[in-house]
């Protein structure tokens, strides 16, 4: 019997939203198709899938030129997005599913732990033995087969994710760049090292595994047309602006990087000017509770540089408030690294 029909299909209310495949669409009219059903439909669990040509997406909190070859890209015909959503820099391509789930559940930690025992449990009964991270990857054989992101939008959460069934691995590894730090970290020496493909493990085509998918995650579904994709054409053309895609990236006098575990990797930029902090900025592939980053670096604005006024400066923060997992020893940790000479 043929793998799909030995597994018994458990429901499990939600409802996919089916888009027009007439053509293909570029990345930035999923995550603004996203964005459409979070505001404008009922309250209600909603998912999708879709593929794109070839593109890097990078998080929102991270700078364009540190986490992509630019370059490369633009000679390869790969284009690059910036998402609203945070952690690291990811590829897509046609042989790569991208997945999109969203909810009006407001809580972080539960929605995202929700969707991604979902996504487990449907790979887990294709036989597949894939297993959650504590972030938001899911591994089999410990590579990393998919990696997700959230943010919320008008009381909705939003959830979104790669799943690489044949991606161009190669093509990947070179259109990204990630950090030394970040590959150090994950025990890996390249990407080819780091993550694999379903196609290693099914004998099942992408077509069949999309459907398979959709049965068991998905018990009912609705399409947008018309009206509804030129409210989503709309939203779409704000991920087209230069402001946008680039982001503000400041001048600065000192900048250091860490990888902290649970939290991602962080990059915190401070401008000094007559010994006095007048700006800090944070990137990095981090997951933001809500859209308090900026304030919470303000407490910083107009501290002494030093170590001990820059600790002082944040010891009312409640930074796991605002950044998934940082502890305020974790905070205080990175700032110590600007003191670090010794390294």
């Amino acid at each position: 019997m043929h793998l799909l029909q030995q597994c018994a299909i458990e429901k499990i209310h939600m409802v996919y939203v089916n888009l027009p495949n007439e053509s293909r669409r570029q990345l930035s009219f999923y995550l603004a198709a996203e964005e459409y059903v979070a505001r404008e439909l009922p309250p209600n669990d909603y998912f999708f899938m879709w593929q794109v040509e070839p593109t890097v997406i990078f998080g929102r909190n991270q700078l364009l030129e540190s986490e992509v070859d630019v370059e490369y890209c633009r000679r390869n015909g790969i284009s690059m997005f910036r998402r609203k959503s945070g952690g690291g820099c990811v590829y897509a391509d046609l042989s790569n599913i991208m997945f999109s789930y969203i909810t009006p559940d407001s809580n972080v930690n539960f929605t995202f732990n929700r969707y991604m025992l979902m996504v487990e449990h449907v790979l887990r009964k294709l036989g597949l033995d894939a297993r959650t991270t504590g972030r938001n990857d899911i591994l089999i054989d410990g590579k990393k087969v998919s990696g997700n992101a959230f943010y919320h939008l008008h009381n909705r959460s939003i959830v979104h994710g790669t799943m690489l069934y044949d991606t161009d691995v190669e093509k990947m590894a070179r259109a990204t760049t990630p950090s030394d730090i970040k590959l150090k970290s994950k025990g890996v020496e390249s990407v080819r090292q780091h993550v694999t493909t379903l196609n290693r493990y099914l004998d099942i085509s992408i077509d069949e595994f999309l459907q398979f998918v959709r049965v068991n995650m998905c018990d009912s579904e609705i399409l947008l047309a018309g009206d509804a994709l030129e409210r989503i054409e709309q939203i779409e053309k704000e991920y087209h602006t230069p402001e946008f895609i680039y982001g503000h990236n400041p001048a600065y006098s000192v900048c250091r990087s860490v990888r902290i575990e649970g939290v991602g990797e962080l990059q915190l930029k401070l401008n000094i000017k007559n010994g006095v902090v007048r700006k800090a900025t944070l990137s990095g592939d981090y997951f933001h509770v809500d859209d308090r980053v900026d304030a919470m670096l303000e407490q910083l604005q107009d501290a002494v540089y030093e170590e001990s006024a820059l600790i002082n400066a944040v010891k009312d923060v409640d930074p796991s408030s605002v950044i998934m997992n940082l502890t305020k020893e974790k905070l205080e940790k990175l700032i110590k690294t600007f003191f670090d000479y010794g390294e």
